[in-house]
């Protein structure tokens, strides 16, 4: 299997974006903002189809619109209900952007259906390491405001009396998360990036409240599932975004059946 070139690029490709996406995903599901993650990956879609329409390459165009639209989403929401609203407006007007490129550009159907459910195979070298850039940057952003980001996370209101501006790492984190969107989007595509991005993530937190562990933990289950799939589709012929699908589902489920004083012995916040 590891004597194609392909091969070998799609599991560089996918150790990279799973090992950011179950980082990220874990402060995603802590944060209850899983919606805003799921909407990014909408936006995300408007991008790489807008990019396609100026002859530019769709990971740019996706970087820039996830980017942008998450930076917005954290300016004009920090706190629960306002995320919500802020949330939906964005991922509307995004989508009917989207629904405007692809009328302008109907040769578009190819690249639509791999955008949409990925094709990590077609990633080439060149590929590999902007995603390992983009990656490093973006675990790098994520690590130096890790500490007041759990503050602002777990105890918002003292966090605020303390000076934390709520606003400016919410800012911060969904810009994160909009990066690890868009390359979470190359290997599952913009309709499964709840895959990668909270499946793990979802799993470990009914498993462990240990926030170290958790987030080890779902870092590995994400490369597990990502490179579980592509081994699938290798000898099944099937396509590699539906086995890491059954692949978190299953996890998912499994970790569901633990009992909840399981996941109740530690607080939240424990590292």
């Amino acid at each position: 299997m590891l004597d194609y070139d392909f091969m070998r690029n799609a599991f560089a490709a996918a150790a990279v974006v799973a090992v950011l996406s179950g980082i990220v995903g874990y402060f995603l599901v802590l944060r209850g903002q899983t919606f805003a993650g799921h909407a990014l990956a909408h936006v995300g879609f408007t991008g790489a189809t807008g990019a396609v329409l100026v002859g530019v390459a769709p990971l740019w165009g996706m970087l820039l619109m996830t980017v942008a639209a998450g930076i917005g989403m954290g300016l004009l929401g920090e706190r629960l209900t306002q995320r919500d609203v802020a949330v939906g407006l964005v991922l509307a007007l995004s989508l009917g952007f989207g629904l405007l490129f692809l009328h302008f550009y109907t040769g578009f159907a190819a690249q639509a259906t791999s955008l949409l459910f990925g094709n990590v195979l077609a990633v080439d070298a060149g590929t590999v390491w902007l995603l390992l850039l983009l990656g490093v940057l973006s675990l790098a952003a994520l690590a130096t405001i890790s500490r007041p980001l759990l503050f602002s996370t777990l105890q918002p209101e003292l966090a605020e009396a303390k000076g934390v501006s709520l606003r400016l790492y919410a800012v911060l984190f969904l810009a994160i998360v909009a990066l690890a969107t868009a390359e979470c989007a190359q290997i599952v595509g913009v309709l499964l990036v709840f895959t990668l991005m909270v499946g793990p993530a979802a799993a470990v937190q009914r498993i462990t409240a240990r926030m170290g562990r958790g987030i080890l933990l779902s870092a590995v289950l994400a490369l597990a599932e990502a490179w579980g799939g592509i081994a699938l589709a290798y000898f099944t012929d099937w396509p590699v975004s539906f086995w890491i699908t059954a692949l978190s589902g299953a996890v998912y489920l499994t970790a569901s059946i633990v009992p909840s004083h399981a996941v109740s012995a530690q607080p939240t916040g424990t590292v």
